[in-house]
């Protein structure tokens, strides 16, 4: 009998790189639904029609994201329904989070304006979020992989872990996305997480598992992750994007990181056909980032208008 087609270890074992693969989004909304969860989380969620339109609508309207969170084995977190909002800002990144006694609460809460950087008026939340991606009806990898990253991660840090719905890249399972910087993470496993906790906690990224930082485009996510790798640099402080190209294949990315400013070419390139999911029918050839070069930044090309 043949075994199961699963997309995480067909993109393992043919080495593709994780680098530049984040999801490109600057603004969350995460709304407690202790599950079962459909295919499309949002749009088959058991809630109130209203509040799931307005939901729906708001990647659509405004380029935030909803997602469905829940805590580790479904149960709820203590009565009402969780809510954050996040938005990924290089300066000030934040988090805002409330119960809510009804999910209809949401309706009179200003969510457009996340996009923008501004406060629904929830209260801060000063934490990091870890969320893990267990959303199995929509990819089977992400259950599989997930859900024993998700327990180890509750084991350990219980107040900062959520299960949460489809966030991209299910070949890369497991996926955390860590908020509020933006932060994609893939192929981590369970024996990973108490290292992994504790840099986060501490301060400091993996470097090993990350995908990229979700405000940037794939190739510049790509170059941040070169360049941190090149310097040793894993603190959390982001790096200021002051300058990025693109002629054909090749990007010119100016970073500054620790005081000085380093040109990162990266040369971004269709990879082989494959399927990108485990419900995939069809093969498509998804962006592979090469590190091409990593030098001192040229003062002149710091002056370049990024576009």
């Amino acid at each position: 009998m043949t075994a199961a087609f699963r997309c995480s270890l067909a993109s393992a074992e043919r080495l593709e790189p994780i680098e530049g693969t984040a999801s490109t989004v600057r603004s969350f909304l995460l709304v407690e639904a202790p599950g079962p969860w459909g295919v499309e989380a949002v749009r088959d969620a058991r809630m109130d029609d209203e509040v799931r339109q307005r939901l729906l609508g708001l990647e659509r309207r405004h380029q935030v994201r909803p997602l469905l969170v829940r805590r580790h084995g479904r149960a709820g977190d203590g009565g009402g329904t969780r809510v954050f909002a996040a938005h990924v800002d290089r300066d000030r990144p934040w988090v805002e989070t409330a119960r809510l006694d009804d999910v209809r609460e949401l309706l009179d809460v200003d969510l457009a304006g996340i996009a923008k950087g501004s406060s629904p008026g929830l209260t801060p939340h000063e934490d990091p979020v870890f969320c893990v991606c267990t959303h199995g009806r929509h990819d089977a990898c992400c259950a599989e992989q997930g859900r024993p990253v998700a327990a180890a991660m509750h084991a350990v840090a219980p107040g900062h872990t959520w299960e949460v719905s489809h966030i991209g890249g299910d070949r890369f399972a497991a996926n955390v996305l860590v908020l509020p910087h933006g932060l994609y993470y893939g192929r981590l496993v369970p024996d990973d997480v108490p290292g992994f906790l504790e840099s986060h906690l501490a301060g400091r990224l993996d470097l090993g598992h990350l995908r990229g930082r979700s405000s940037y485009p794939f190739s510049v996510q790509a170059a941040e992750v070169f360049l941190r790798r090149h310097l040793g640099a894993d603190d959390l402080v982001p790096p200021r994007l002051e300058a990025h190209t693109r002629d054909g294949e090749l990007t010119r990315v100016v970073l500054e990181m620790a005081g000085s400013s380093w040109e990162v070419r990266v040369r971004t390139r269709p990879a082989d056909r494959s399927r990108l999911t485990c419900r995939a029918t069809t093969e498509s050839a998804p962006p592979r980032h090469e590190l091409v070069a990593i030098t001192p930044a040229d003062p002149a090309l710091v002056q370049t208008r990024s576009r």
